[in-house]
């Protein structure tokens, strides 16, 4: 069975769908599963305040397969953007091919993951708002239609300031970050993965994804909600030399635990 790696950061995960998508609507295959997963603990700096306190692990798939845009968990609308010209504001300066390891002259802090907090706040309203609007433009639907509004658990402020531009109600925004962190990629399927959960949305209720992370990268899906109920996995506890990282800080997902929700579904009507 083939499998890839989607190099989009935070956005990874809508990137990632919108892949899916199109190896369904191919034809090449059935039903991709689409997987988020993050160790952020590997490469934060845990003095750093910035992002030691924020960033955490975790992980979180969705399972698509070909369906009937009327269908509960149907996608009918993706919008994807980046723009290279910010690559620094994200980063780990060292381990690629400018920086390899071995390289002598390297600083302890580049192997470390460092942001420029103020510049990527307004980059990630800006770019997941407009982002969002596009998407539901495509699908047709006035944002006073969504009731399931949720974005890449990066930042609380980002995430209402995106809402409030969008227009979605504060009854229909849902997250965890303040349990969880920030999981990066795994974000989205997490704090969907808690939703349902809690049963807070019915199937088939319009829905609006978005996220902006590194590259810099983002993107947008405008879907309804499935029809499923978020699985638990055991998984492998982390080594004890990352058992005090933000991880443990944040809350992150338990150890020994991980969450998925399953299936999404690609309409065979939509192209």
């Amino acid at each position: 069975m083939p499998a890839l790696d989607v190099a989009a950061v935070c956005s990874g995960f809508i990137y990632a769908v919108a892949l899916a998508r199109a190896l369904i609507e191919s034809g090449t295959y059935t039903s991709p599963l689409v997987i988020g997963a993050e160790t952020y603990s590997s490469i934060i700096d845990p003095s750093d305040r910035q992002t030691a306190v924020i960033f955490a692990d975790g992980a979180g798939a969705a399972m698509l397969r070909a369906g009937n845009k009327d269908d509960p968990g149907a996608v009918h609308a993706i919008d994807l953007g980046s723009d290279g010209s910010g690559k620094g504001l994200i980063q780990v300066a060292a381990g690629g091919s400018r920086l390899p390891k071995g390289t002598e002259s390297i600083d302890h802090d580049q192997w470390y993951f460092k942001l420029r907090g103020r510049t990527v706040y307004r980059q990630a309203v800006d770019r997941m708002s407009v982002s969002g609007g596009r998407a539901l433009a495509l699908a047709g639907w006035p944002p006073e239609s969504v009731r399931a509004f949720i974005g890449h658990q990066a930042n609380q402020r980002i995430l209402d300031m995106v809402g409030d531009r969008l227009g979605v109600a504060g009854e229909y925004r849902f997250g965890n970050i303040s349990e969880v962190g920030n999981t990066a990629a795994a974000s989205i399927p997490l704090a969907m993965a808690d939703t349902a959960a809690d049963r807070s949305v019915r199937p088939g209720a319009r829905t609006l994804l978005t996220a902006f992370g590194g590259g810099l990268t983002w993107g947008s899906i405008a879907m309804t909600w499935p029809d499923a109920s978020p699985a638990r996995l055991p998984v492998a506890a982390p080594p004890p030399d990352r058992a005090q990282g933000p991880q443990s800080e944040t809350g992150g997902v338990p150890r020994g635990e991980s969450r998925t929700v399953k299936p999404w579904l690609v309409p065979r009507s939509l192209h």
